[in-house]
Order: structure tokens, then C-alpha cells, then sequence
């Protein structure tokens, strides 16, 4: 029997207007065929969980409704399954372009092109996420085209998010702050943090408000001594009086995240953590009054730094970033000179971790909308140091 068509995270008119915005700037840059190999772009125009290991493009024909996905042929039922498309346009390659020296899935894109009638047309390529030996493939195979570099043409566009978008992203904020909260209940001296760690997982994936997360999440906890990093993951150690822990972690929903990150401590913070928690908090909430349609990128991250700063701190990593499918969207930045300008559903993780010394950091964040007239935040657990 074959698979059904599963639950969509969106309406098919949803996709079909972000396909309309993308052929709209195919349009501009006088492209007719799209080939899109960004994973997060990818799931942004078909709706696309499946983890894909072999190569796999979305093809976007500026003359057709619904855009190809071409993939090895085991994954079509898993690619009909989870996206809004056709049957007829996920389409598998054979087997035989695995592991062939020669051959790849990317040759199976450009058969496509060809058979489509766009070979001698113009062809954008997403350069900045792919190999130089498969733009080169590209160019060698396509001699007649006219290649047209399109990185981040499609990142942009997601930027700014739509209503629906808006409220799926609100559910996975409910399941961050879950987390988070789960986290304050779990740890103590001598709990291992793999321990703790599973339960954050474990939170986050049955989610919240009776909407569970759809993808394994990943889990920073810098605990002492690793205080002063942020990139680490838990470690074989447990818990001890006097440790400091900063979290930062996400919920999954259909692709989207939302970010967040706090202090915890077991026992008393020490004076200067407090008063960088302190201005730190002071900062976050300057940014957030900054935020408003019009502003930018740079105004919002100038009004944290100067807060920060008349509070004898400094702060020499930017204040976040764009954030809605996958983690970091490759596209603007919370920082001196992005300008960037806010404009209404525009999404941001206003990461304010600060990194001072080796063995001395502290994290605070916040994910929060741009609206109409000025800021929504997303997340709601306590801005406060978690004494333990």
C-alpha cells in the first residue's frame, strides 16, 4: 500500500506563497530555474523533515507551480510523505550514483535542468552551500547556461516570517520555556549531568501545551570550570556545591526553534556574577525597548552596549541573530553597523551570553517578534540568576 501524505506543519496555500515570493526575486535576477541545496531553505519551501543524507537539491522552475525534490530513491516515500508536493515531483535517483567516483545525486539535478529546457537559460546555484567540486560539476555540465550565484536569496526571504509561522514558533517558545523550567527542577549536587541533561532532552521533546517537539534538540551546559565558553555540551561529571551552570537550548517544532539561555548556580552567586546578571538584564531590556519597525540590526545592539558599558561591563561578541527554521538564519546580525532594518515578523534569538575569562561567563536570553509596533517576546521564564 503506499504511504500516505502525512500531517502538514502548514497549509498548501502557505508554501505556494513563499514560492511565489521566491520565483518574484528569480524574476529579478532574470533566473528561471532555482537550484536549492540549504537544508533549512529546503524545508522552507516544501515543508521537509527527513534527514537526507545522500544529495538532494529543491528545484524551483519559475514556470511550474510546484518546485521538483530531487532525491536518492529510497527517501521518496519519506520526501512525499512529509512535504506538501505531488507524488510526481519528489523525484529519486538510482542507486547506482552512491558512492560512484564519477557520478552523484547532483548529476541527477542537472539531467532535470535538462529535461526542463533550462540549459541554456539562466541557472542560480545557492554557491555558498555547496562543495567546489559541485559548483564546478554545475558549470562543466551546464556550459551554456548563465549561472547565477543566489546564496542567501532565499534566507532573506524567510526572514521575515508569516502569521502561521508566527504561531507554530510561539508553540516551541512554550516548549523552550519547559525546558528551562525542568532544568531549575533537576539540578543538584551530585545529579550527573548526562542526567540532567536526558531530562531537558526528554522535556523538550514531549513538549508543551499538548504540542510536542518534532526533532532531537541540542544541549549546551557549560558548567564549571567551563564557565567561560560557550559551546560545550554536558560532560561525565556530576553537579557540586559552589558550581555555576550556563544553559542554552531550543525546542523543535517542525523546523522552527526558539533559543534561550540562563544562569544557574548551586549556592550563593558570587558579587560580580550578580553585578554582571544585573547589568546584563538592564541591557536586554534597553534592546528590547529599542525594538520597532524601522530601527535596526545596529540600533538594537548599540542600545544593549551602552547600557552594558555605564554599568562597568563590556561585551566584545555580538547580541544575536536571526532565528526561526533551523537555529541561525545566515542573514542579518545583532550588531554595531548591521543595517539591517526591523520590519514587522522578523524573528530574533537576542543572545546576550558573555564570555569574559577563561573560567568566568554568564548567559542570558531572549527570543522575541517584531511587531507592528514594537517588540513581542516569545519566551517568559524569569530573568533572574537560578540559585539552587
Amino acid at each position: 500500500m503506499p504511504i500516505s501524505k502525512g500531517t502538514q506543519a502548514f497549509p498548501r496555500a502557505e508554501y505556494l506563497r513563499r514560492l511565489v515570493a521566491v520565483k518574484a526575486e528569480m524574476a529579478r535576477r532574470d533566473v528561471d530555474v532555482l537550484v536549492v541545496t540549504s537544508t533549512p531553505n529546503i524545508s522552507y519551501l516544501t515543508g521537509n523533515r527527513t534527514r537526507i543524507t545522500a544529495l538532494h537539491a529543491v528545484v524551483v522552475s519559475i514556470h511550474k507551480e510546484e518546485p521538483a525534490f530531487i532525491v536518492r530513491r529510497i527517501d521518496v516515500p519519506g520526501g512525499f510523505h512529509q512535504t506538501f508536493l505531488e507524488r510526481d515531483n519528489v523525484i529519486g535517483y538510482p542507486e547506482k550514483l552512491i558512492g560512484n567516483p564519477d557520478k552523484n545525486g547532483f548529476d541527477a539535478v542537472i539531467d532535470y535542468i535538462h529535461e526542463l529546457g533550462h540549459a541554456n537559460r539562466g541557472v542560480g546555484l545557492e554557491f555558498g552551500y555547496l562543495t567546489a567540486q559541485a559548483s564546478e560539476k554545475f558549470k562543466a555540465r551546464l556550459p551554456k547556461a548563465r549561472i547565477v550565484d543566489c546564496t542567501k536569496a532565499v534566507d532573506w526571504i524567510r526572514m521575515v516570517k508569516s502569521d502561521l509561522e508566527i504561531t507554530v514558533m510561539r508553540e516551541v517558545a512554550a516548549i523552550s520555556d519547559a525546558g528551562m523550567m525542568r532544568a531549575a527542577e533537576v539540578i543538584r549536587p551530585g545529579v550527573r549531568e548526562a542526567d540532567a541533561a536526558a531530562e531537558i532532552v526528554g522535556t523538550l521533546l514531549r513538549g508543551a501545551k499538548g504540542k510536542p517537539g518534532t526533532d532531537m534538540p541540542a544541549i549546551l551546559m557549560c558548567s564549571s570550570p567551563r564557565t567561560g565558553t560557550p559551546h560545550v555540551q554536558w560532560s561525565e561529571d556530576v553537579f557540586r556545591d559552589g558550581s555555576q551552570i550556563n544553559l542554552e537550548f531550543g525546542g523543535r517544532r517542525h523546523g522552527y526553534a526558539v533559543g534561550i539561555m540562563r544562569t544557574f548556580t548551586i549556592g550563593a552567586p558570587s558579587d560580580r556574577l550578580r553585578r554582571l546578571h544585573e547589568a546584563e538584564v538592564a541591557g536586554l531590556e534597553a534592546a528590547l525597548d529599542t525594538v520597532r519597525p524601522g530601527r535596526t540590526c545596529s540600533d538594537v545592539a548599540n542600545a544593549f552596549y551602552r547600557k552594558l558599558t555605564s554599568m562597568g561591563f563590556e561585551k566584545d561578541t555580538r547580541c544575536g541573530y536571526p532565528i526561526g527554521i533551523d537555529w541561525t538564519e545566515p542573514t542579518a546580525s545583532l550588531n554595531d553597523g548591521d543595517m539591517t532594518e526591523l520590519k514587522p515578523n522578523m524573528t530574533f534569538h537576542l543572545m546576550l551570553g558573555n564570555w569574559i575569562d577563561e573560567d568566568f561567563g554568564y548567559v542570558i536570553s531572549e527570543t522575541f517578534r517584531v511587531t507592528d509596533a514594537g517588540v513581542e517576546v516569545l519566551t517568559s521564564v524569569p530573568r533572574k540568576i537560578f540559585e539552587l
